[in-house]
C-alpha cells in the first residue's frame, strides 16, 4: 500500500472536497551502492572546502545563493522558511482547460487523490462533472514546501493530480535548427508521404504499457540473482565484453528506406523459405570459391620452357640431318606435354 502523503481538498469557488493525496509512481531504477573493493565496505564522501581541501564541519555549512561569478549572497534557515509558500494542504483550481490543450512536454510528476471523510459523493460528482466536459483543471498546490502547478485529471475512477513544469522550464523550439513545417516547405513528396503512412498504419498498436519492459533492469537483477545462487556476494569479476551488433548499411534514399521497412511487414518468413534461399547462398559461395580456386591454381602452375633449337655442328650434310631429326622429334614431344598440360 502506498503511503499518505497528506490529507488536504480540492478547492473550486464555494466548494470543498476533502481528499488524500498519494505517490502515483513507484521508483523500480537498479541503485548500486560505491565500495571499497579491497574489503567491500561502502564508501561515503567528506564535505570539503573546495579551495583549501580541509574538511567542514556542519555549523560552519551555510547556503548561499551565486548571483554572479564566485559571489553569493548568504541566507538563513530562517530567511529561507519565510519565503517558502505556507502549506495549506489544499488543491487550489484556477481555471478549467480542455485536455488536449496542455502539451506532454509539462507534465511532471502524478499522484493519486482519493476521497476522504465521507467525500465520496462530492468526489464523484466533480469526477464526472470533468469527464462529460472533457475538461481538466489547472491547480496551484504546495508539495514538500514547495509551490507547484499542476493538472487535476480524470482518470478512471480516481482523480490523478500531476504537477505540471512552470513555462520558463520548458525550452522554446527556436533554439534548435529544425526543418521546416510542412510537406511542401520540406521537401517531402507525395509518394514519400504516402509510404511514412502505411508504414505508420502497418506498426499501429493499442497503447498497453505491460507490454514493454526495463530490460536493462531484468537482466540486471537476473545478474544478481544469479551471483547470490552462486556465492558470489562479494567478488570482483571480469565480465565478457559485449559483441558488437552488426550495423545496417546506410541507406540515403528515403523512398527506400520506406520501401524495405514496408517490405518486412509484421510476419516473419516461413522456415522453408529461409533454408532454400540458405541453401542457394551457400551453393553460390561454393561456385565462387571453386572458381577462385582454379583460377589462383592456373596463375600459381609455372610454365615449362624448354629450347627445341639443335646445337650447330659443323659436321656433313648426313649429321646435320639426323641432328635435325632428333630435335624436330623433341619438340613434337614437347608440343604434347604443353598440350596434355592445358
Amino acid at each position: 500500500m502506498a503511503h499518505m502523503i497528506w490529507k488536504g481538498a480540492i478547492s473550486f469557488g464555494l466548494v470543498h472536497v476533502p481528499v488524500q493525496l498519494y505517490p502515483a509512481t513507484k521508483s523500480e531504477k537498479v541503485g548500486f551502492n560505491l565500495l571499497d573493493k579491497r574489503t567491500i565496505d561502502p564508501v561515503g564522501y567528506k564535505q570539503i572546502n573546495k579551495r583549501t581541501g580541509k574538511d567542514v564541519t556542519r555549523d560552519n555549512i551555510v547556503r548561499g545563493f551565486e548571483y554572479e561569478k564566485d559571489k553569493y549572497v548568504v541566507l538563513t534557515d530562517d530567511e529561507i522558511r519565510a519565503a517558502n509558500p505556507e502549506s495549506t494542504q489544499t488543491v487550489d483550481i484556477l481555471a478549467f482547460v480542455d485536455a488536449p490543450d496542455i502539451s506532454f512536454l509539462y507534465l511532471d510528476t502524478p499522484y493519486f487523490l482519493t476521497p476522504d471523510r465521507k467525500g465520496e459523493k462530492v468526489y464523484a460528482l466533480l469526477r464526472e462533472a470533468m469527464k462529460s466536459s472533457g475538461k481538466v483543471g489547472v491547480a496551484s498546490v504546495v508539495l514538500h514546501n514547495k509551490q507547484h502547478l499542476a493538472a487535476l485529471i480524470p482518470v478512471g475512477p480516481v482523480l490523478a493530480l500531476n504537477t505540471l513544469r512552470w513555462a520558463e522550464e520548458v525550452r522554446d523550439f527556436d533554439e534548435f535548427k529544425l526543418p521546416a513545417e510542412g510537406t511542401k516547405a520540406a521537401g517531402v513528396s507525395a509518394r514519400e508521404l504516402d509510404m511514412a503512412q502505411k508504414l505508420i498504419d502497418d506498426m499501429s498498436d493499442t497503447w498497453d504499457p505491460s507490454k514493454y519492459h526495463d530490460t536493462f533492469r531484468d537482466d540486471i537483477m537476473a545478474l544478481v540473482d544469479r551471483k547470490v545462487r552462486e556465492g558470489k556476494t562479494e567478488e570482483i569479476t571480469d565480465i565478457e565484453a559485449p559483441r558488437e551488433s552488426r550495423q545496417s548499411a546506410d541507406i540515403l534514399d528515403l523512398s527506400d528506406l520506406l520501401k524495405r521497412s514496408l517490405g518486412r511487414g509484421k510476419s516473419k518468413p516461413a522456415s522453408g523459405t529461409r533454408k532454400r534461399a540458405s541453401a542457394d547462398e551457400t551453393a553460390d559461395e561454393d561456385s565462387d570459391s571453386q572458381e577462385d580456386s582454379g583460377s589462383t591454381a592456373s596463375r600459381k602452375k609455372p610454365r615449362t620452357t624448354r629450347s627445341t633449337r639443335a646445337p650447330r655442328s659443323s659436321g656433313s650434310g648426313s649429321s646435320s640431318g639426323s641432328g635435325g631429326g632428333r630435335a624436330t622429334a623433341k619438340s613434337t614431344t614437347t608440343a604434347r606435354k604443353r598440350r596434355a598440360a592445358a
